[in-house]
Formats: C-alpha cells, structure tokens, sequence
C-alpha cells in the first residue's frame, strides 16, 4: 500500500475534523472531541462473506 487511507469520521464524535497523529502509521487525531485514535488493518477473512438468512426473498 503507497498510500494512507484516511477515515472520513471520528468513531467517537462522528466529527470530520481530523488529522494525522504523531504517534506513528494510521494513528488519527480528532480536533472536535480531543480524542486520539489508531485504524489498523489486520488482514482479510479466509472464509470470505457468509449469508446468516438463508438467501432468497421474503415477503
């Protein structure tokens, strides 16, 4: 990955005044509510997108 994916919100506020934090790769700051944060990728699921409904429409 070249690039940094940037959130569009704070998961606490909900604000989008946000910026890059000192603190080292995906770590975020919120100016709204003062909170600091970290996004951090962990890897994709071996078993992929599993259905828990049963498929099919309902009426």
């Amino acid at each position: 990955m070249s690039e940094r994916a940037a959130p569009f919100y704070c998961p606490y506020c909900g604000d989008e005044d946000l910026r890059p934090g000192e603190q080292g790769h995906g770590a975020w700051e919120c100016a709204a509510c003062n909170r600091a944060f970290q996004l951090k990728f962990l890897g994709l699921l071996t078993r992929g997108f599993q259905r828990n409904d049963g498929g099919g429409d309902e009426i």
